[in-house]
């Protein structure tokens, strides 16, 4: 008796490990357009980045596009709310994200929708965005057309909802010839002001001022502060005869105000179209929203 149950219970173990390890893995979020399958072409996947890039610098939202083979053996809901947990598509705290998945092998597609777009998007409209404007391009087979059709209509939905306006980062990213043209600009200016006030001050003169120049170009940034501070201590150093200061052989090549996306409202988009990169979500939640459908 306790053999077999021993032997049942290790082979409900075995299939539990089987199904969790057979789950779909959730794909690095790297672009706003994700195919697996190569059913849109490159100019088609890239025109999708592009409007989709550029709908979120105007309204702030963001919307992602996954095409898998299939979510196979999960349901496509459930693997549909693993991807927004990884993904958190949408700004922080605003939670204005929606992710259009198709599992093409399924022949079913999904739509999950943030907190935030409840009132715009609820699950009874997006059902009627799967069923009467992305499934009837999907059964004639033209998928590009249906996921634009969709996209196009969630856009026109969210355009018409009262949200906080997108974050404009007015701020340059950072260059490295552009920093170290600064750099050399302080030096310069921080070895004149030391010959009429004084090696210190004339440093800590020429460090602020370059800082604050490069602060307006750039933004603030862990590489300005330390422009600024190195005009001061190799000015002041220098003068000092305090020995010789380097700074190591670093150069700097576009950190700080350049993040990732990251989008919404802890990081920024770090350049449009497929061949960009696309870091991750801004932290929009997901609450279940939204609507499953099939062709």
């Amino acid at each position: 008796m306790f053999p077999l149950v021993r032997y049942g219970f290790g082979v409900l173990l075995l299939l539990f490990y089987t199904t969790i390890r057979a789950q779909v893995d959730i794909p690095e979020l790297s672009h706003r357009v994700t195919d697996f399958t190569g059913t849109l072409s490159v100019q088609q996947a890239t025109a999708l980045e592009n409007r989709l890039a550029a709908f979120e610098a105007k309204k702030g939202s963001q919307i992602a596009v996954l095409i898998i083979p299939t979510t196979q053996p999960e349901d496509i809901a459930q693997f549909g709310i693993r991807v927004a947990e990884a993904w958190k598509i949408g700004r922080k705290n605003v939670d204005d994200g929606v992710i259009l998945i198709v599992a093409k092998e399924d022949r079913k597609l999904r739509l999950e929708v943030g907190y935030g777009l409840e009132g715009a998007i609820p699950d009874a409209i997006a059902k009627r965005v799967i069923a009467d404007t992305i499934t009837p391009f999907f059964k004639k087979g033209d998928f590009a057309g249906g996921i634009d059709a969709g996209v196009t209509q969630l856009m026109q939905l969210i355009e018409g909802e009262t949200l906080p306006e997108p974050h404009q980062n007015q701020s340059a990213p950072l260059n490295g010839e552009a920093l170290m043209i600064i750099l050399f600009g302080g030096l310069i200016a921080g070895f004149m002001f030391s010959v009429v006030v004084g090696p210190v001050l004339g440093g800590m003169l020429a460090g602020l001022g370059a800082g604050a120049l490069a602060a307006l170009l750039f933004g603030m940034s862990f590489a300005v502060v330390l422009i600024g501070l190195m005009v001061f201590l190799i000015v002041a150093v220098r003068h000092n005869g305090g020995g010789n200061w380097s700074s190591g052989g670093g150069s700097f090549g576009g950190g700080g105000a350049s993040g990732s996306w990251g989008g919404g409202g802890s990081g920024s988009f770090g350049g449009g179209g497929a061949s960009g990169s696309w870091g991750g979500g801004g932290g929009g939640s997901f609450g279940g929203g939204g609507a499953s459908g099939s062709w």
